[in-house]
């Protein structure tokens, strides 16, 4: 690929209009109610106030979002670029497990992204660090002490791509792994000891060692090929397929014939047994065994299955459908989609989860000049519960804390 070809392709991908030209797709998808709406509970409102913090791409700003009994509002927002004549990109927003701090990752800049650490607070920057191209998707590990970034690399000519790994506390890039052709999420087991991440351009989920900070093993993901290998996934992706969606970032339908993966998530369970993946082509999620490295199902999902997070408990999964503008609700041990739920606008982004396990929160980039959404998911009744606008391509969201309720 060319270098003005794939400039072009970054362009389309995180411009605000990247949705417009599949909305016809997206109208023609048919929700699915998946058990009586009978047997679901009724929505109650919320006793606590709920707080997330959602990054809006578009227009270089973080915002704080409150949910509570009077439904949901923006409490505050940060603008974190550095020039109103160039976007930055806010792509990635990770909270410290100690709530002190969160972290952001601006995609653009010149010659790399960054990752810049914020007071909760008082929202001041605390420090930053330029990173690889694209930095998007960051966690911050269980212990607080590391944030590992997937950089997702839209620059110059098609090749592997790495993840940073940033010391929390001096803010200092102390490792930068190899992993794959344009990397995309970043999740922890439990306990730290091991790091996830999807190629989306290579057909494979890596395994980083957090001990070592090196590739322990790779799983190539296309249907009837599944297959567990140690070290790290082969130069050059040597499994990348030609027909990846590039500018559409997981908007475009698999085309006839077309059996690929092209995974965009991998979320592991909290005991590090099981580890998830999106596959957005395909419209699956493969669990895979993470003891024997062997595929353990593959669950049908909603269309353009894109971002995925687990509760607290391990009893069921969330996932976004970008192509569908939904999002689906399973039960993780029958593998059952317990509901699929319509979202306010298209293109289905993120989710953050409560720490009761009783709210989901959406990000939803929308259309065109359309705000984007943050949508409150309740998961007792499994239904929209709220919604707030924020603004414009609504991306990377995590939850802050839950708290008494404002008087």
């Amino acid at each position: 690929m060319t270098h003005g070809v794939r400039a072009l392709a970054a362009m389309a991908l995180f411009t605000i209009g990247a949705g417009a030209r599949v909305q016809a797709q997206s109208a023609a998808a048919k929700p699915v109610a998946a058990r009586p709406l009978a047997a679901r509970p009724l929505a109650v409102a919320p006793e606590r106030d709920y707080l997330v913090l959602v990054a809006s791409e578009s227009v270089d700003r973080v915002a704080l979002v409150r949910f509570g009994p009077t439904g949901a509002r923006v409490e505050r927002e940060r603008y974190v670029g550095w020039s109103p004549m160039e976007v930055a990109g806010p792509h990635g927003v990770a909270v410290s497990p100690d709530r002190a701090f969160y972290y952001v990752t601006t995609a653009h800049g010149t010659p790399f992204g960054r990752l810049t650490k914020f007071s909760m607070v008082t929202d001041n920057a605390e420090g930053s660090v330029m990173l690889g191209h694209f930095p998007a998707t960051a966690q911050v590990s269980p212990d607080g002490s590391l944030i590992f970034v997937v950089n997702f690399n839209l620059h110059g000519e098609m090749e592997p791509s790495d993840v940073s790994v940033v010391s929390a506390a001096e803010m200092i890039e102390i490792a930068r792994i190899r992993t794959c052709t344009m990397p995309h999420g970043s999740r922890m087991n439990g306990d730290g000891t091991r790091h996830y991440s999807a190629c989306m351009m290579d057909e494979e989920l890596v395994e980083i060692d957090a001990s070592t900070l090196t590739v322990s093993r790779h799983f190539f993901l296309t249907k009837g090929k599944e297959m567990g290998m140690s070290g790290s996934p082969p130069t050059r992706g040597a499994n990348a397929l030609a027909g990846h969606d590039m500018g559409g970032h997981g908007m475009e339908p698999p085309k006839p014939g077309d059996a690929s993966c092209s995974p965009t998530w991998a979320q592991p369970s909290r005991d590090g047994a099981r580890v998830w993946v999106a596959c957005n082509k395909s419209s699956e999620i493969v669990e895979i065994d993470a003891k024997s490295w062997t595929l353990a199902r593959r669950i049908p999902a909603g269309p353009g299955v894109y971002n995925l997070a687990l509760t607290n408990d391990g009893a069921r999964l969330i996932a976004t459908n970008k192509r569908d503008a939904s999002i689906s609700v399973f039960d993780i041990r029958s593998g059952k989609e317990l509901a699929r739920i319509p979202t306010t606008r298209k293109v289905v982004h993120g989710i953050a989860v409560s720490d009761d396990d009783r709210y989901a929160f959406i990000s939803v980039e929308g259309m065109g000049s359309e705000p984007g959404t943050v949508d409150v998911i309740d998961l007792r009744s499994l239904t929209k519960v709220a919604s707030v606008e924020v603004g414009q391509q609504a991306g990377g969201i995590d939850f802050v804390r839950s708290e008494p309720t404002k008087p």
